[in-house]
C-alpha cells in the first residue's frame, strides 16, 4: 500500500513541477476532441433507416428503450451526448455495429 501512495505522491509532484515549467523535456500528447453534433429528429430517423432497422432493433442496438427512439424521432426528446456521439459514428461508418459485433445480419 505504501508504494501505491509513493507512486501517487511522485506523480503529483511531477505534475506540479511540469505546470511550473520545471520539466520542459517531458513529452506531452495533446488531444483535440471534436464537438458533439446535435441531430434533429429527421436526421435520427434517416440514420436508423439507413441502418435498415426498425425502431425496436435500433433501440436495442443503441441500448435505449423503444420509447426513447420514438421520442427522438418525434422531436419530443433529444439524445444525450453519448447517444449523439454514437449517431455521429454511425453516419461515418455504416458497418460499425456489425464490425463491433453489436449486431449480426443473417
Amino acid at each position: 500500500m505504501n508504494s501505491l501512495y509513493d507512486s501517487i505522491k511522485q506523480g503529483l509532484i511531477e505534475a506540479i513541477e511540469y505546470e511550473c515549467g520545471n520539466l520542459p523535456s517531458v513529452k506531452v500528447d495533446k488531444i483535440t476532441i471534436a464537438p458533439i453534433r446535435i441531430y434533429s429528429s429527421g436526421e435520427i430517423k434517416a440514420i436508423r433507416i439507413h441502418q435498415c432497422m426498425t425502431q425496436k432493433i435500433f433501440a436495442k442496438a443503441l441500448g435505449v428503450s423503444i420509447k426513447t427512439v420514438e421520442a427522438w424521432e418525434a422531436g419530443t426528446n433529444r439524445p444525450s451526448g453519448i447517444a449523439n456521439r454514437m449517431l455521429e459514428l454511425l453516419t461515418q461508418d455504416n458497418e460499425l455495429l456489425e464490425r463491433c459485433s453489436v449486431i449480426a445480419r443473417n
